[in-house]
């Protein structure tokens, strides 16, 4: 008969797995507990490591961008993600893999759509084999690329009504390029809130050629990682989380050896076969963390810390806002006032002693920062209303 996981035990696992309920060592071990952290938001990645291990701005610079111990790719859902370095050879074959080929088919069709070429495909393997050249060489910003192939400079219209938009094609060559790992960000022209990275080739970044895992077994790996800082979770978490196929996710978790567990509501997950313990319950804890957080975004099915605050916490797309948790719970969200000083806004009724803990890591965050105010555009909607209010 299959172990059950209460939700109780879930946020337990949560909390010590996540480096939440205590801290971890560094960014690197930060990255790898969450096997790997968000990064369409550049401070986010900071925000992460912060509320993790304590890293000041600087060291999250050294581990990015000196280091390079952890490294922006990406991935899954084509989103950016920051990884350990050891796990960008899984993502390339898989996930990325998968990202990559989605991407030049669609550069194909937007070519002959748009009549610019007749034969998009041709045109797609053309120009991303000069981009890739030409980074190859050393590093480039988009503008620099654009810049030496004025072709690039030709724009394709995107969605359609109030989501209507024209894009530079030079943007569809970067992204299939940097998911398929033969590009990666390498040095921020900007600051830690902004993305102006310097195109550079894999292997001059990471001064080794950029090998791909085969595809299963890249899967595998990924969801080893994810079943290490996630599990238990379901097959639809994982489809959901790597942007999958149900057939691949079935492949690597049969790979991986999984065991199935149930959980609270009568869904089955899943456990590696190494971690099937019960987890003791680490005590309380508090964290603020940015939005898009892996921790609130890890699971497509979410209700264990969630409940029922999705339509206070998340937009209607699906992006959680920076999220206030407290004891493996999503209970509130955060934003910044003008002058930076970070406030908490609650979901619902806590005890003293947590407001108070959540209201110390306010206080803590509003030095780390500095003065510094982060803008998400993901900010909850919750946020969004208290800050038009004032």
């Amino acid at each position: 008969m299959a172990r059950h996981v209460d939700d109780a035990e879930r946020r337990a696992r949560l909390g010590i797995r996540h480096a939440l309920a205590a801290p971890v060592a560094d960014t690197l071990a930060a990255a790898r507990a969450m096997t790997c952290l968000h990064a369409t938001e550049p401070a986010s990645v900071h925000l992460a490591a912060w509320a993790r291990c304590g890293a000041t701005r600087a060291d999250v610079d050294t581990a990015l961008y000196d280091d390079r111990s952890v490294v922006k790719q990406l991935a899954m859902r084509r989103t950016v993600f920051a990884f350990p370095r050891e796990l960008l050879p899984a993502v390339w074959g898989s996930a990325s893999a998968r990202v990559a080929g989605q991407q030049v088919r669609r550069m194909a069709k937007e070519m002959e759509s748009a009549g610019i070429a007749t034969d998009g495909a041709a045109w797609a393997r053309e120009h991303l084999d000069l981009v890739r050249r030409m980074i190859d060489d050393g590093p480039l910003t988009t503008a620099q690329v654009r810049l030496a192939l004025p072709a690039l400079d030709a724009r394709v219209t995107r969605g359609t009504g109030a989501y209507r938009t024209d894009v530079a094609v030079a943007a569809s060559v970067i992204v299939a390029l940097a998911a398929s790992g033969a590009i990666v960000r390498g040095d921020n022209d900007g600051g830690w809130k902004l993305s102006r990275p310097r195109w550079t080739s894999a292997e001059q970044w990471l001064g080794e050629p950029a090998r791909a895992l085969p595809e299963p077994e890249g899967y595998a790996a990924l969801v080893t990682a994810w079943l290490r800082s996630f599990g238990p979770g379901t097959e639809a978490d994982l489809v959901w989380w790597l942007g999958a196929t149900k057939a691949a996710v079935r492949r690597a978790l049969a790979a991986v050896e999984a065991v199935a567990v149930s959980l609270d509501g009568g869904a089955t997950g899943w456990l590696l076969p190494d971690d099937v313990d019960p987890v003791p319950d680490p005590g309380p804890w508090a964290a603020l963390l940015p939005a898009l957080d892996p921790s609130t975004m890890g699971w497509k099915e979410r209700e264990f810390h969630l409940g029922p605050h999705a339509g206070r916490v998340f937009d209607r797309n699906g992006n959680g806002g920076p999220a206030a948790w407290y004891a493996g719970r999503i209970v509130g969200v955060w934003c910044q006032q003008e002058d930076g000083r970070v406030e908490v806004l609650l979901v619902e009724d806590l005890p003293r002693e947590a407001r108070r803990a959540l209201d110390a890591r306010a206080e803590e965050l509003t030095e780390w920062l500095g003065g510094d105010v982060v803008r998400s555009i993901y900010l909850s909607p919750l946020a969004r209303e208290h800050l038009a209010a004032r």
